[in-house]
């Protein structure tokens, strides 16, 4: 009886909780994701999520996991969408222009002119937005939007040549080369334009937010896929109709040497060009393809503005497009360093305690999403999106293709965790510094034995914060007290 009555005011509290939440969003939205307005739609969305996660937290997710989540020892991101969907892509841009593609309300054919091509990109990354909670991004967009940059030289020097004609009026060939030169660099310049304007006002998920969208860009050398690099980064300089910085996409530029690097590359012009954007606009964030853990892959290394790079694969090609994040949570390090009271032993006991309970906890989501159908994801899948979804009917399980997907461990506060293991954060010690290079290096390590354990990919990632900052910080200073350099900020 005594635990029948605690089960019964666990669920009255649970109500409780839920219905204080609802009551919140209902007079203003959570701000936690920058990306979500205050619209009836976004109230709507946001309170079936708070419903949402009290489903995973109360009949789903282990009892010890769900506590260690709301305790705030870890934080598993996208709560709501546990066991609908997986967090994120990097689409197949050319495949998609090439061959056409259904959204479910008919069949788009390809593209022939790059405006249309870049009004299709906008509502490709809204249509999958709406089968993924997370970041949809574009590996190479310069070098696919690059082909209708040469088929808007061959549409304009024809339709130019006919109006000419039928006016009766002769130039030499130079002179139309010069005004189809100009007429294609105008419409490429409207197309990005469009494109960005698109991102920042074509909503997804029931009206309430835009697409999460990043593009890569910087390697292409061809005419059309410098064209498209050049005119994309000024029109995101120039901002929205009023000067407005944009919010998507988040651009990532490719550093290459012999491509771009160097004053004597290429695409050195474009490099320029992108660091000053970035000094007016703080993007493009950059990517190193030289870097030592880029280098040894055979192909340009794309990202996302949320700082998932997807290449390693324990169950197929290493590659970039076509694969993605499948879920990830967070390590609340400052914790760790706090309980451990300057022992080293203790801090690095309990972080391979709090690694194993993530994994279980990252197992244990992967088991719900594996068994999902392709019917479940009408573009995702539908289109034959994900590596190994090629030949997958609608009634068929994801795992073929969904184990190509990362698993990924973020962690956040390492400089506060080094002041409470040292008192010193790594900028103000080198012994900080190595510590701190040993910390996240026993978690590439753990990951990499994780992955080869049970043969998918585990990876690790610096956790973009957001709302997730202020979160710990808020629990730690109710557990913990304020204690100087870790828990006397709002954020960290």
């Amino acid at each position: 009886y005594i635990l029948y009555r605690e089960k019964r005011t666990n669920i009255r509290d649970a109500r409780s909780e839920m219905l204080d939440a609802v009551s919140t969003i209902l007079t203003e939205t959570s701000r936690e994701n920058a990306n979500v307005g205050n619209s009836p739609s976004a109230k709507v969305l946001q309170i079936s999520e708070v419903a949402s996660k009290e489903f995973y937290l109360k009949r789903s997710l282990p009892e010890k996991i769900a506590e260690a989540h709301q305790n705030g020892d870890f934080y598993i991101h996208d709560l709501a969408w546990y066991g609908k969907t997986m967090t994120c892509l990097q689409i197949p841009l050319s495949e998609l222009m090439e061959k056409g593609f259904n959204n479910g309300h008919g069949y788009i054919r390809p593209p022939k002119g790059v405006k249309t091509a870049a009004a299709l990109a906008a509502i490709i990354l809204q249509s999958n937005q709406n089968d993924q909670h997370g970041g949809q991004s574009y590996a190479y967009f310069d070098r696919d939007m690059g082909i209708f940059v040469e088929k808007e030289y061959e549409r304009q020097k024809r339709m130019i040549k006919e109006s000419l004609e039928n006016a009766g009026v002769v130039i030499t060939d130079e002179q139309l080369e010069n005004l189809v030169e100009s007429r294609v660099q105008d419409e490429v310049y409207q197309a990005m334009e469009g494109f960005i304007y698109n991102l920042n006002t074509m909503h997804s998920r029931a009206g309430a937010q835009v697409p999460f969208s990043s593009i890569n860009i910087g390697t292409d050398t061809s005419r059309g896929g410098r064209m498209i690099a050049v005119n994309l980064l000024k029109a995101y300089a120039k901002g929205l109709g009023k000067g407005e910085a944009p919010i998507f996409p988040n651009i990532c530029f490719k550093v290459k040497d012999g491509i771009n690097y160097e004053p004597e590359d290429p695409n050195y012009d474009l490099f320029k060009l992108s660091m000053e954007v970035a000094c007016k606009r703080l993007f493009p964030n950059f990517s190193f393809q030289d870097s030592s853990f880029n280098s040894p892959y055979d192909e340009d290394i794309a990202y996302m503005g949320c700082r998932t790079r997807v290449i390693g694969n324990v169950n197929g090609p290493e590659m970039t497009e076509k694969r993605g994040n499948l879920s990830f949570t967070t390590i609340n390090l400052p914790r760790l360093g706090i309980k451990a009271e300057k022992n080293l032993s203790v801090f690095w006991n309990s972080l391979d305690e709090i690694f194993d309970k993530i994994v279980e906890q990252l197992l244990h989501r992967y088991d719900i999403q594996k068994n999902l159908k392709v019917k479940d994801f009408p573009f995702l899948m539908g289109q034959k999106l994900y590596l190994g979804s090629e030949e997958m009917e609608n009634g068929d399980k994801i795992e073929e293709a969904i184990k190509h997907g990362t698993l990924s461990i973020g962690f956040i506060g390492l400089a506060e965790t080094l002041i409470a293991l040292t008192g010193k954060h790594h900028g103000e010690s080198s012994e900080s510094q190595a510590l701190g290079l040993s910390i996240i290096s026993h978690l590439r390590r753990r990951c990499d034995e994780a992955s080869e354990k049970y043969s998918l990919n585990f990876s690790l990632l610096a956790t973009p914060a957001e709302g997730l900052s202020g979160k710990f910080t808020s629990k730690d200073k109710k557990v913990f007290g304020i204690i100087p350099g870790i828990t006397d900020k709002d954020w960290r």
